[in-house]
C-alpha cells in the first residue's frame, strides 16, 4: 500500500525482450487512435489498410477473410455490421501491437520463424503503429476487430513473413493479453488521479484549519466536527478504493498469451517469455481458464463503482452546502455553469453530474455481471460484449476524479456563515452527556438527563450553554460550575480525544500522517 500511487510521469513498465520502437510509455496510453479513410457515407472505405490509398475497384470487392479457408460464401452485410467490433476495440491497437510484437521475438526466439522474418514483422508493426498515430491508417469493418485489421494490415505491408505471426497463438488469448495490458495500464491512471484528488482536499484541510461545522446524522444536526475531519474522512475512502485497484491489479496480471483457443498448442513456445516481455507476472496456469473468465474486468468495474459512489456521496454534500439553504461553500465560477432562463442562477454543475455519472459506471457493472452470468467454458463471442463497458467505466470514472479534484481547488467555505450557523441543533449535548458520565453517572441516566435539559431548552429556545447552573440543577442536581467547559460547539470539539475522533491533536495527527503517506510536500503542493 505505501508505493501504490503511480504517477502519470511513471516510467512504464518495460518488458525484457527487444521490441523495438513500439514500447507505449505512459503518456500514450489509453488514447483514442484517428479516424481516417470513411467515406462518403461515414463508413470505413473497403482499402487497403498499408498506406491509406484509394481503393480500386478490385479493392472494394469483399476480401476473403483470414479465417475463411471452410467457407464458400461471404457473411452478409447485416451480419458483419452486427459482429464488427472494430468501431471500439481499435482503442486496444497499442497492447495488440505490443504483445505481437513479444510473441514475434518469442517465436523465433523458439526456432518457429527465422530471425529476418521477426524482424521484417516489427519493422512493420513499427510502421502500422506510425500510421495509426498519424491518423493514416485506415480500419475495415470487413477485417472485423483490431488484431484482424492489424494482421492483415502487415500482411499487405510484408507479405509472406506476417502469415508466420499468428502461430501458436489465437484471438481469444490474443484479445485477453490485450485487454489485461489495457486494463493495467487503466488502473495505473486511475490511481493517478485518485492521487490527485486526495492532494486537493489535504489541501482544503490545510486552508481551513480550526473550522468547526456541523456533522449530520440521518441529515439531521449531530455533533460539532472540525472540517479537516470530514475531508479526511473522504481521503481514507479514496485510499481504500486505491487499495482495491491495486489488489485488483495484484490478480490480473498475468498472461493468458499461448493459451490459444482454449487448449493450449502442441508447439513449443515459451510462455514465460511472453510473459516476462509483457511485464506480467507469470503465464495463466490453465489455458481454459486463461481465455474463459472475465473476472478481473468485473473486479475493475466494482473498484469502479465503490469509487463512483464515494464521489457521489462528496458531490450530492457539495451541492446540498453550495445551495442557499446551507450557504457553506461557494464555488467559483470557473466550476459553475449558469441558467438559460434564469439570470441570478449560479449552479455546482461538475459535482451534479459526478452524482449522476455514477450511476453510468455502476449500470457498466451490472451489464458486464449479466453477460457473463451462465456462459459455459470456454470462449463465447459474447464476450466481445465486455469492452465497450469497461471503456466507459475507466473513461467515466477519469472524469468524475479529474473535475472532483478541479472542484475542490476552486471551492471556498463560507466560516461566516458556518459560525452564524453553528449554534443551532444542540451539537453539544453528547459532550453534556460525556461531563455527567465523567462524574459517575451511568450513562444511560446521563442520555436521560441531558434529553430532559434539550427539552427544557427547546420550551425556552434557547441552547444549553445559555441555561443557568440553577436551570440545570432543576434537572438534576450533579451539574456544577464546571460544566460549562463542556458546553458550546468549541469546548466540545477540545473535549473529544480518542483515537481517530474529531478532536484537534488528533485531528492535526491524522492530517500529518497523510501528507506523509502521500509524500506530499507541505509548502510546494499545498501552500
Amino acid at each position: 500500500m505505501e508505493s501504490r500511487l503511480v504517477s502519470s510521469s511513471s516510467p512504464s513498465i518495460r518488458p525484457s525482450l527487444s521490441l523495438s520502437k513500439y514500447t507505449p510509455t505512459r503518456r500514450h496510453r489509453l488514447s483514442l487512435p484517428l479516424m481516417a479513410g470513411k467515406s462518403e457515407r461515414g463508413r470505413p472505405a473497403a482499402v487497403s489498410c498499408a498506406m491509406g490509398q484509394p481503393p480500386s475497384a478490385e479493392e472494394k470487392k469483399k476480401e476473403v477473410k483470414l479465417w475463411g479457408g471452410r467457407f464458400e460464401e461471404n457473411v452478409t452485410d447485416a451480419v458483419e455490421r452486427f459482429t464488427e467490433s472494430i468501431s471500439f476495440d481499435k482503442q486496444l491497437y497499442k497492447q495488440d501491437i505490443l504483445g505481437s510484437r513479444a510473441h514475434a521475438s518469442m517465436l523465433a526466439h523458439q526456432g518457429l520463424m527465422s530471425d529476418s522474418d521477426r524482424d521484417s514483422i516489427l519493422q512493420g508493426l513499427d510502421e502500422i503503429g506510425r500510421q495509426i498515430e498519424a491518423g493514416e491508417f485506415v480500419w475495415r469493418t470487413d477485417r472485423e476487430d483490431v488484431h484482424m485489421n492489424i494482421e492483415a494490415a502487415l500482411t499487405d505491408l510484408i507479405g509472406e513473413p506476417a502469415k508466420k505471426l499468428h502461430t501458436a497463438r489465437s484471438r481469444n488469448d490474443q484479445v485477453l493479453t490485450d485487454f489485461r495490458l489495457w486494463c493495467r495500464d487503466a488502473i495505473d491512471a486511475i490511481l493517478s488521479r485518485i492521487k490527485n484528488l486526495q492532494v486537493a482536499l489535504l489541501t482544503l484541510a490545510e486552508q481551513n484549519a480550526g473550522l468547526i461545522v456541523p456533522g449530520y446524522t440521518h441529515l439531521q444536526r449531530a455533533q460539532p466536527v472540525l472540517l479537516q475531519h470530514l475531508l479526511l474522512a473522504y481521503v481514507e475512502q479514496l485510499e481504500r478504493d486505491a487499495g482495491r485497484l491495486l489488489d485488483c491489479r495484484v490478480r490480473q496480471n498475468f498472461c493468458p498469451l499461448g493459451a490459444c483457443a482454449l487448449a493450449g498448442t502442441g508447439l513449443p513456445i515459451d510462455r514465460f517469455m511472453t510473459s516476462n516481455a509483457l511485464g506480467f507476472t507469470a503465464p495463466m496456469r490453465n489455458s481454459i481458464d486463461a481465455v474463459s473468465d472475465r473476472d478481473f474486468v468485473l473486479e475493475l468495474l466494482s473498484a469502479n463503482s465503490i469509487i463512483a459512489i464515494h464521489l457521489s456521496r462528496i458531490g450530492e454534500e457539495w451541492v446540498l452546502w453550495a445551495s442557499e439553504e446551507f450557504g457553506f461553500l461557494t464555488p467559483s465560477d470557473a466550476v459553475s455553469t449558469g441558467s438559460s432562463i434564469m439570470p441570478q442562477k449560479k449552479n455546482p454543475d461538475p459535482m451534479e453530474l459526478v452524482r449522476g455519472k455514477s450511476a453510468r459506471v455502476v449500470g457498466d457493472l451490472v451489464s458486464l455481471l449479466v453477460l457473463c452470468k451462465g456462459l459455459p467454458h470456454a470462449y463465447n463471442r459474447d464476450l466481445q460484449e465486455d469492452k465497450e463497458p469497461v471503456f466507459d467505466s475507466v473513461k467515466t470514472i477519469m472524469g468524475m476524479l479529474e473535475v472532483s479534484a478541479e472542484f475542490a481547488q476552486n471551492i471556498t467555505f463560507n466560516q461566516e456563515r458556518i459560525l452564524k450557523a453553528l449554534p443551532a441543533g444542540h451539537l453539544d449535548a453528547t459532550t453534556l452527556a460525556d461531563y455527567l458520565v465523567k462524574k459517575g453517572i451511568p450513562f444511560r441516566t446521563s442520555h436521560d438527563i441531558v434529553g430532559r435539559s434539550v427539552a427544557f431548552c427547546v420550551a425556552k429556545n434557547c441552547q444549553l450553554q445559555d441555561l443557568s447552573l440553577d436551570e440545570l440543577r432543576s434537572i438534576n442536581p450533579v451539574f456544577d460550575k464546571d460544566v460549562y467547559e463542556f458546553l458550546g460547539v468549541e469546548n466540545a470539539i477540545h473535549k473529544f480525544c480518542s483515537y481517530g475522533s474529531t478532536g484537534a491533536e488528533c485531528v492535526a495527527s491524522q492530517l500529518d500522517y497523510w501528507i506523509a503517506k502521500l509524500d506530499i510536500n507541505r509548502d510546494k503542493d499545498i501552500n
